[in-house]
C-alpha cells in the first residue's frame, strides 16, 4: 500500500523516534508498504517519520542511480534500529540534498563522508559496520529524520532565512508534488 508522504509541519518529523521491538506487529507488511511509498514517489530513501510512524526504520534504495553509481547496482537495504555511534569528522563533504517530506527545496549540505553505524537487518541480524561515501550521506540524510531533523536543519542561518517563505509554504499545505502527501495546511 502507498502511504501518504508527511510534510515539513507535521509534527511526527520533530518527535525523536523510538526503537522497535524484535516483535514489532506486521513489520513485514510495513516494510513493504515503506517500499512501495518509496518507489511511488521515485526517492532513494525513506524513514518511517515521513510516513506518520515515529519508529527508527529507514529504507534505502541506491540501485535507481546506477547509471551514474554502478557501486550501487542492486543495492536495497532495510535499517532496523538504526544509530549512527561516531562520526569521522576529518573529512567533510558538501552536496545538494533534497527531501521528499520538504517537495521543491535543494540546499547545500555539509557532512562528514564516513560514519559508524550500528542496525539491524530485515532478518532482525545485527550489524556494526562503517559507511563512507554516498551512502553515507543517505543514511545520515535518513537518521536525522529519526532524530527529529530535517535537512535544512543543517543549513546557514542565512540559507534559512532564504528559504523561510518555502517552508512557511509547505506548513500551509501551498506545495505540487508528483506523490501522495499529508501536510498541516490545507491545500
Amino acid at each position: 500500500m502507498i502511504l501518504p508522504i508527511y510534510v515539513y509541519g507535521q509534527p511526527v518529523l520533530r518527535k525523536v523516534a523510538e526503537d522497535i521491538p524484535l516483535d514489532y506487529p506486521n513489520l513485514e507488511g510495513f516494510l513493504q508498504d515503506m517500499w512501495d511509498t518509496l518507489a511511488e514517489s521515485e526517492g532513494i530513501g525513506l524513514a518511517a517519520p515521513q510516513v506518520g510512524q515515529s519508529i527508527r526504520v529507514v529504507v534505502i534504495d541506491l540501485d535507481v542511480l546506477q547509471d551514474d553509481m554502478p557501486q550501487y547496482k542492486g543495492f536495497r537495504r532495510v535499517y532496523i534500529n538504526p544509530h549512527i555511534v561516531e562520526y569521522d569528522d576529518s573529512e567533510t563533504d558538501v552536496q545538494e540534498e533534497g527531501c521528499l517530506s520538504l517537495p521543491a527545496i535543494h540546499e547545500k549540505v555539509t557532512r562528514p563522508t564516513r560514519i559508524r553505524v550500528q542496525w539491524l537487518d530485515e532478518q532482525l541480524l545485527p550489524h556494526d559496520e562503517w559507511i563512507d561515501g554516498y551512502l553515507a550521506r543517505v543514511m545520515q540524510h535518513e537518521f536525522d529524520h529519526l532524530d527529529g531533523k530535517v535537512f535544512t536543519d543543517r543549513i546557514s542561518p542565512l540559507r534559512k532565512q532564504l528559504i523561510k517563505n518555502k517552508l512557511k509554504a509547505l506548513m500551509q499545505g501551498r506545495y505540487r508534488c508528483g506523490y501522495r502527501t499529508k501536510a498541516v495546511g490545507k491545500r
